[in-house]
């Protein structure tokens, strides 16, 4: 995936794990203190984000945002990594020198939460009818909430969209049954052509795994339990096992994005599952051959046996610090760069936004190929708004729930390595709960 949906590192989470417990009694005190000093008036507004294209747009056109407010406005640009570190040390220490935090919602906000890093947002969204907190799509908008609370407001969202070669098929499967059996038909090994890429890699698999998961009627939690045990789940890990060990090219259980989307983009693969943030990779002449950038078609997900069931979801928020003593400001930044005006003219500028409004509107759509606008605009309408388990210890849950995934894949029985990951899944998240409530 690009840069705006890489996935913490085990050790950086790692890292904001084992501060988790400390932090908490930190964060408590800090927010509930009877005395919130005042910022100068000199002071920055100072906003940490990752560095996407997104961000980039956003940096460009500060100098309007600070003559709204009267305000210096220093906006910093990491690496996810980066990023994930600064966080952990500013916060832990109750830093007030970051305003406005760029976040992955389904990544680290419920730890964040836990630890009370993030401002309530819930009055600001919900009392402010310019701001039109209802305009956000219905999946991201419930993403953004934890504990009961809006802790975040989407800004950049992907969806899976399935990538095919115009040339090689009349038209796209439309289910996963056609997908298989299509992919099945074109592969050919011995020539190096495959019918299917996609993620196999253990934990870099399962955010891509989930449209597949969800599509077979299944899901990670039911009823707040385990669910990749479920007959579903088995049926999911079999059938994209399946699609990619038959299908796929060789040394499929070592690829995530970085691995996989290379090899669609050089014209070896008829049919590729993935982020549709990275589209622009297969139209960009330093990536892909001419005869994929001159084929490639854009469409929805297939449907399964529960039907269509992409996952919809938020790759990065803005939220507030709650040690932050500018925090009217940074709402008012939020208001502004997450606002209608300026979602609009970042989507006409092809950066996905999180707003209905811009998905419905023709002139935001212009700088996207009109297939992949609609299967976007499907995918949106069909989606859920999470693809990996919703979890403190979002890294741990991947690498169980990978597990029969990679068994798949080699050809491996499925049954007997998902009942041990269900039961060591089960395990996980009675601990995860219990540290949730701690």
């Amino acid at each position: 995936m690009s840069t705006s949906s890489q996935l913490l590192s085990r050790r950086s989470f790692g890292r904001l794990a084992a501060g988790a417990a400390g932090a908490v009694g930190a964060g408590a005190l800090g927010a509930c203190s009877p005395q919130r000093a005042k910022a100068s008036a000199n002071s920055p507004l100072r906003i940490m984000a990752i560095n996407h294209v997104w961000s980039q747009a956003v940096k460009r056109r500060t100098e309007e945002f600070e003559e709204r407010i009267g305000r210096r406005v220093s906006m910093t640009l990491l690496t996810a990594d980066q990023l994930s570190s600064s966080y952990n040390v500013k916060l832990n220490a109750s830093g007030t020198d970051v305003d406005v935090m760029m976040v992955r919602a389904l990544q680290e906000q419920l730890v964040f939460a836990h630890n009370d890093w993030l401002a309530d947002l819930t009055d600001r969204v919900e009392g402010d009818r310019e701001f039109a907190w209802a305009d956000f799509q219905k999946a991201p908008r419930e993403a953004s909430v934890a504990g009961g609370k809006v802790l975040s407001v989407p800004v950049v969202t992907e969806r899976p969209t399935l990538y095919y070669r115009k040339d090689l098929v009349d038209g796209p499967p439309r289910t996963l049954d056609a997908l298989m059996s299509t992919a099945l038909e074109l592969t050919r090994k011995k020539k190096g052509f495959y019918g299917y890429v996609g993620r196999g890699q253990r934990s870099g698999a399962v955010s891509q795994w989930s449209s597949f998961l969800y599509s077979h009627g299944g899901d990670f939690l039911v009823d707040g339990r385990s669910g990749i045990g479920s007959r579903e789940a088995l049926a999911a890990y079999e059938y994209y096992g399946g699609l990619l060990g038959r299908a796929g090219p060789p040394g499929a259980t070592n690829m995530s994005l970085e691995q996989a989307m290379p090899i669609f983009a050089q014209g070896k693969v008829a049919f590729y599952i993935d982020a549709d943030a990275v589209y622009s990779s297969f139209l960009d002449p330093k990536v892909a051959t001419q005869g994929v950038r001159e084929s490639v078609g854009f469409a929805p997900f297939p449907a399964g046996p529960a039907g269509a069931r992409p996952h919809n979801i938020p790759s990065w928020s803005l939220g507030i610090n709650s040690f932050s003593l500018l925090r009217d400001e940074a709402w008012e930044f939020i208001r502004w760069a997450a606002g209608p005006d300026m979602s609009a003219a970042l989507q006409s500028d092809g950066i996905p936004g999180a707003r209905s409004s811009v998905w419905e509107d023709p002139r935001t759509l212009a700088a996207f190929p009109k297939d992949l606008a609609d299967s976007m605009r499907i995918n949106a309408a069909r989606g859920l708004g999470h693809d990996r388990p919703p979890v403190l210890q979002v890294g741990r849950a991947r690498d169980i729930v990978g597990r029969p995934l990679v068994a798949a894949i080699l050809g491996e029985p499925v049954p007997p390595v998902a009942r041990d990951a269900d039961a060591e899944f089960a395990s996980f998240l009675v601990r995860d709960n219990r540290h949730k409530e701690s």
